[in-house]
């Protein structure tokens, strides 16, 4: 600028200091550690209430979760340093919690330890989700395998009927002494196909086809696909008699359409085909018709002189908790028999924790569910979105179905604790669903940070 012969050079003003999103992985590692230590502690409190002294592998299983821990921290620190702080120490606690009631049950039956082979599996687990931040740098490369995820997933649908029914159910394959349940990876695999699909069909399921009621109902050139793949689904899994994974496979489809169309019909559809199959599933499938009258009539057998049932001991072994619980170590659940440390974990851990222990267990799952859907609410990319919903929605059904069946509000269904009940299979895949996530949530807070960078 001149003025009067003289020239005048205005600067000009500052530029803004660009704010970055915090990486919170700091508080990740703090959380980390904390609950390592939880679970130590629960395993020297059931050696203090059985023996009076510290169990002799107190320290090796603190270094061992310590270094499973400490390695998915380095993984997500280098990989996804955006991701949800909340979501691996959750997996870590949980994981190490169903540890020491494994470890805890296995003093009541000394031939027949389950806890070293949970922590073997484990260990794979954990194996698993460093391999998935490694290798995976972004979820949206699943998409691109959306028929090769559904086809893998039918064939280990189907596997388990060319084996022999265990417990009057057909989910596992049995070979040289070695078992996994395939329905527990295909879940991850369908909600691969499942969020790919509506991703890629959402304005079609939302805006076309013909109204009836209040409800949009879509062609069935655009419907048919997913309703088949479903319905195959869940017909395999009627034949194997696994009914739990059936009603998880049914509210993830409903769950994730809901999601895609924004049509709240859907959810009033799901609930009433749902209540339609139980009822001709109950009435025409002896095995489950058994399980429902055991509901119906849980003290039956013993008013017929012959012993509480696993359900009766269950509702026992809540009620003998109370408040406080008995402390870890001096409960009775072991009573509940061959399935006290899978399908009834969870009264070990409401008879010895009590209501408030319980309730803090249920609080993790709570969060794992709601930082899942967070982690989608964040993403701007619908398959991301759709992803971490149907991976959080299976963790919420699944403990819902489960915590229902061992207190009596619903038939009881055979499904594992996520991270609590013996099953490596179901370890394994929990933490698949944990990394997964934690890579969606990481992707998400990393576009917001790159686009406020100008």
């Amino acid at each position: 600028m001149s003025k009067a012969g003289i020239t005048v050079v205005t600067a000009d003003p500052p530029a803004p200091a660009v704010r970055r999103l915090p990486r919170r992985r700091g508080i990740e590692l703090a959380l980390i550690v904390l609950a390592v230590l939880l679970s130590v502690y629960g395993y020297c409190a059931v050696g203090l209430a059985r023996y009076g002294t510290l169990p002799p592998g107190a320290a090796g299983y603190g270094a061992g979760l310590g270094v499973l821990a400490l390695m998915a921290h380095l993984t997500v620190r280098l990989r996804a340093p955006y991701a949800d702080p909340l979501l691996l120490p959750i997996g870590v606690l949980l994981n190490g919690l169903g540890l020491v009631l494994i470890y805890r049950l296995d003093l009541e039956t000394p031939g027949d330890r389950a806890a070293p082979a949970q922590l073997v599996w484990s260990t794979l687990g954990v194996a698993l989700f460093i391999l998935v931040g490694l290798l995976l740098r972004d979820h949206r490369v699943l998409q691109r395998y959306t028929y090769v995820c559904v086809v893998a997933a039918l064939v280990l649908l189907t596997l388990p009927i060319l084996f022999p029914a265990v417990n009057g159910a057909r989910i596992w394959i049995r070979i040289a002494g070695f078992s996994i349940q395939p329905g527990e990876f295909a879940k991850v695999l369908l909600a691969v196909f499942f969020a790919a699909y509506l991703a890629a069909n959402r304005n079609a399921l939302a805006y076309t086809g013909r109204r009836v009621w209040k409800l949009q109902l879509p062609t069935g050139r655009v419907l048919g696909p997913i309703v088949a793949v479903w319905l195959v689904s869940v017909g395999v899994l009627i034949l194997e008699r696994d009914l739990g994974t059936s009603l998880l496979f049914f509210g993830l489809f409903v769950v994730l359409l809901y999601v895609a169309t924004g049509r709240t019909g859907w959810i009033a559809v799901g609930l009433l085909l749902a209540a339609l199959g139980a009822v001709a599933v109950g009435r025409l499938e002896p095995h489950v018709h058994s399980r429902i009258e055991t509901w119906l009539h849980p003290f039956a057998s013993i008013e017929a002189g012959e012993g509480a049932n696993q359900l009766a001991q269950s509702l026992f072994a809540f009620a003998e908790g109370g408040m406080l619980g008995t402390g870890l170590g001096l409960g009775h659940s072991f009573l509940i028999g061959f399935a006290v440390k899978s399908d009834f974990i969870l009264a070990t851990a409401g008879e010895e924790l009590g209501l408030a222990g319980i309730g803090a267990v249920f609080l993790l799952y709570g969060l794992l569910v709601e930082r899942g859907f967070r982690a989608g609410i964040a993403q701007r990319e619908p398959f991301g979105r759709l992803l971490a919903v149907g991976l959080a929605s299976l963790v919420a059904l699944q403990v819902f179905v489960i915590a229902g069946g061992v207190t009596g509000l619903i038939p009881l269904t055979g499904m594992a604790m996520p991270f609590l009940a013996q099953g490596g299979s179901s370890v394994v895949t929990n933490w698949a669903i944990v990394a997964l996530l934690v890579r969606v949530s990481d992707s998400a807070r990393r576009s917001r940070d790159e686009q406020d960078v100008p």
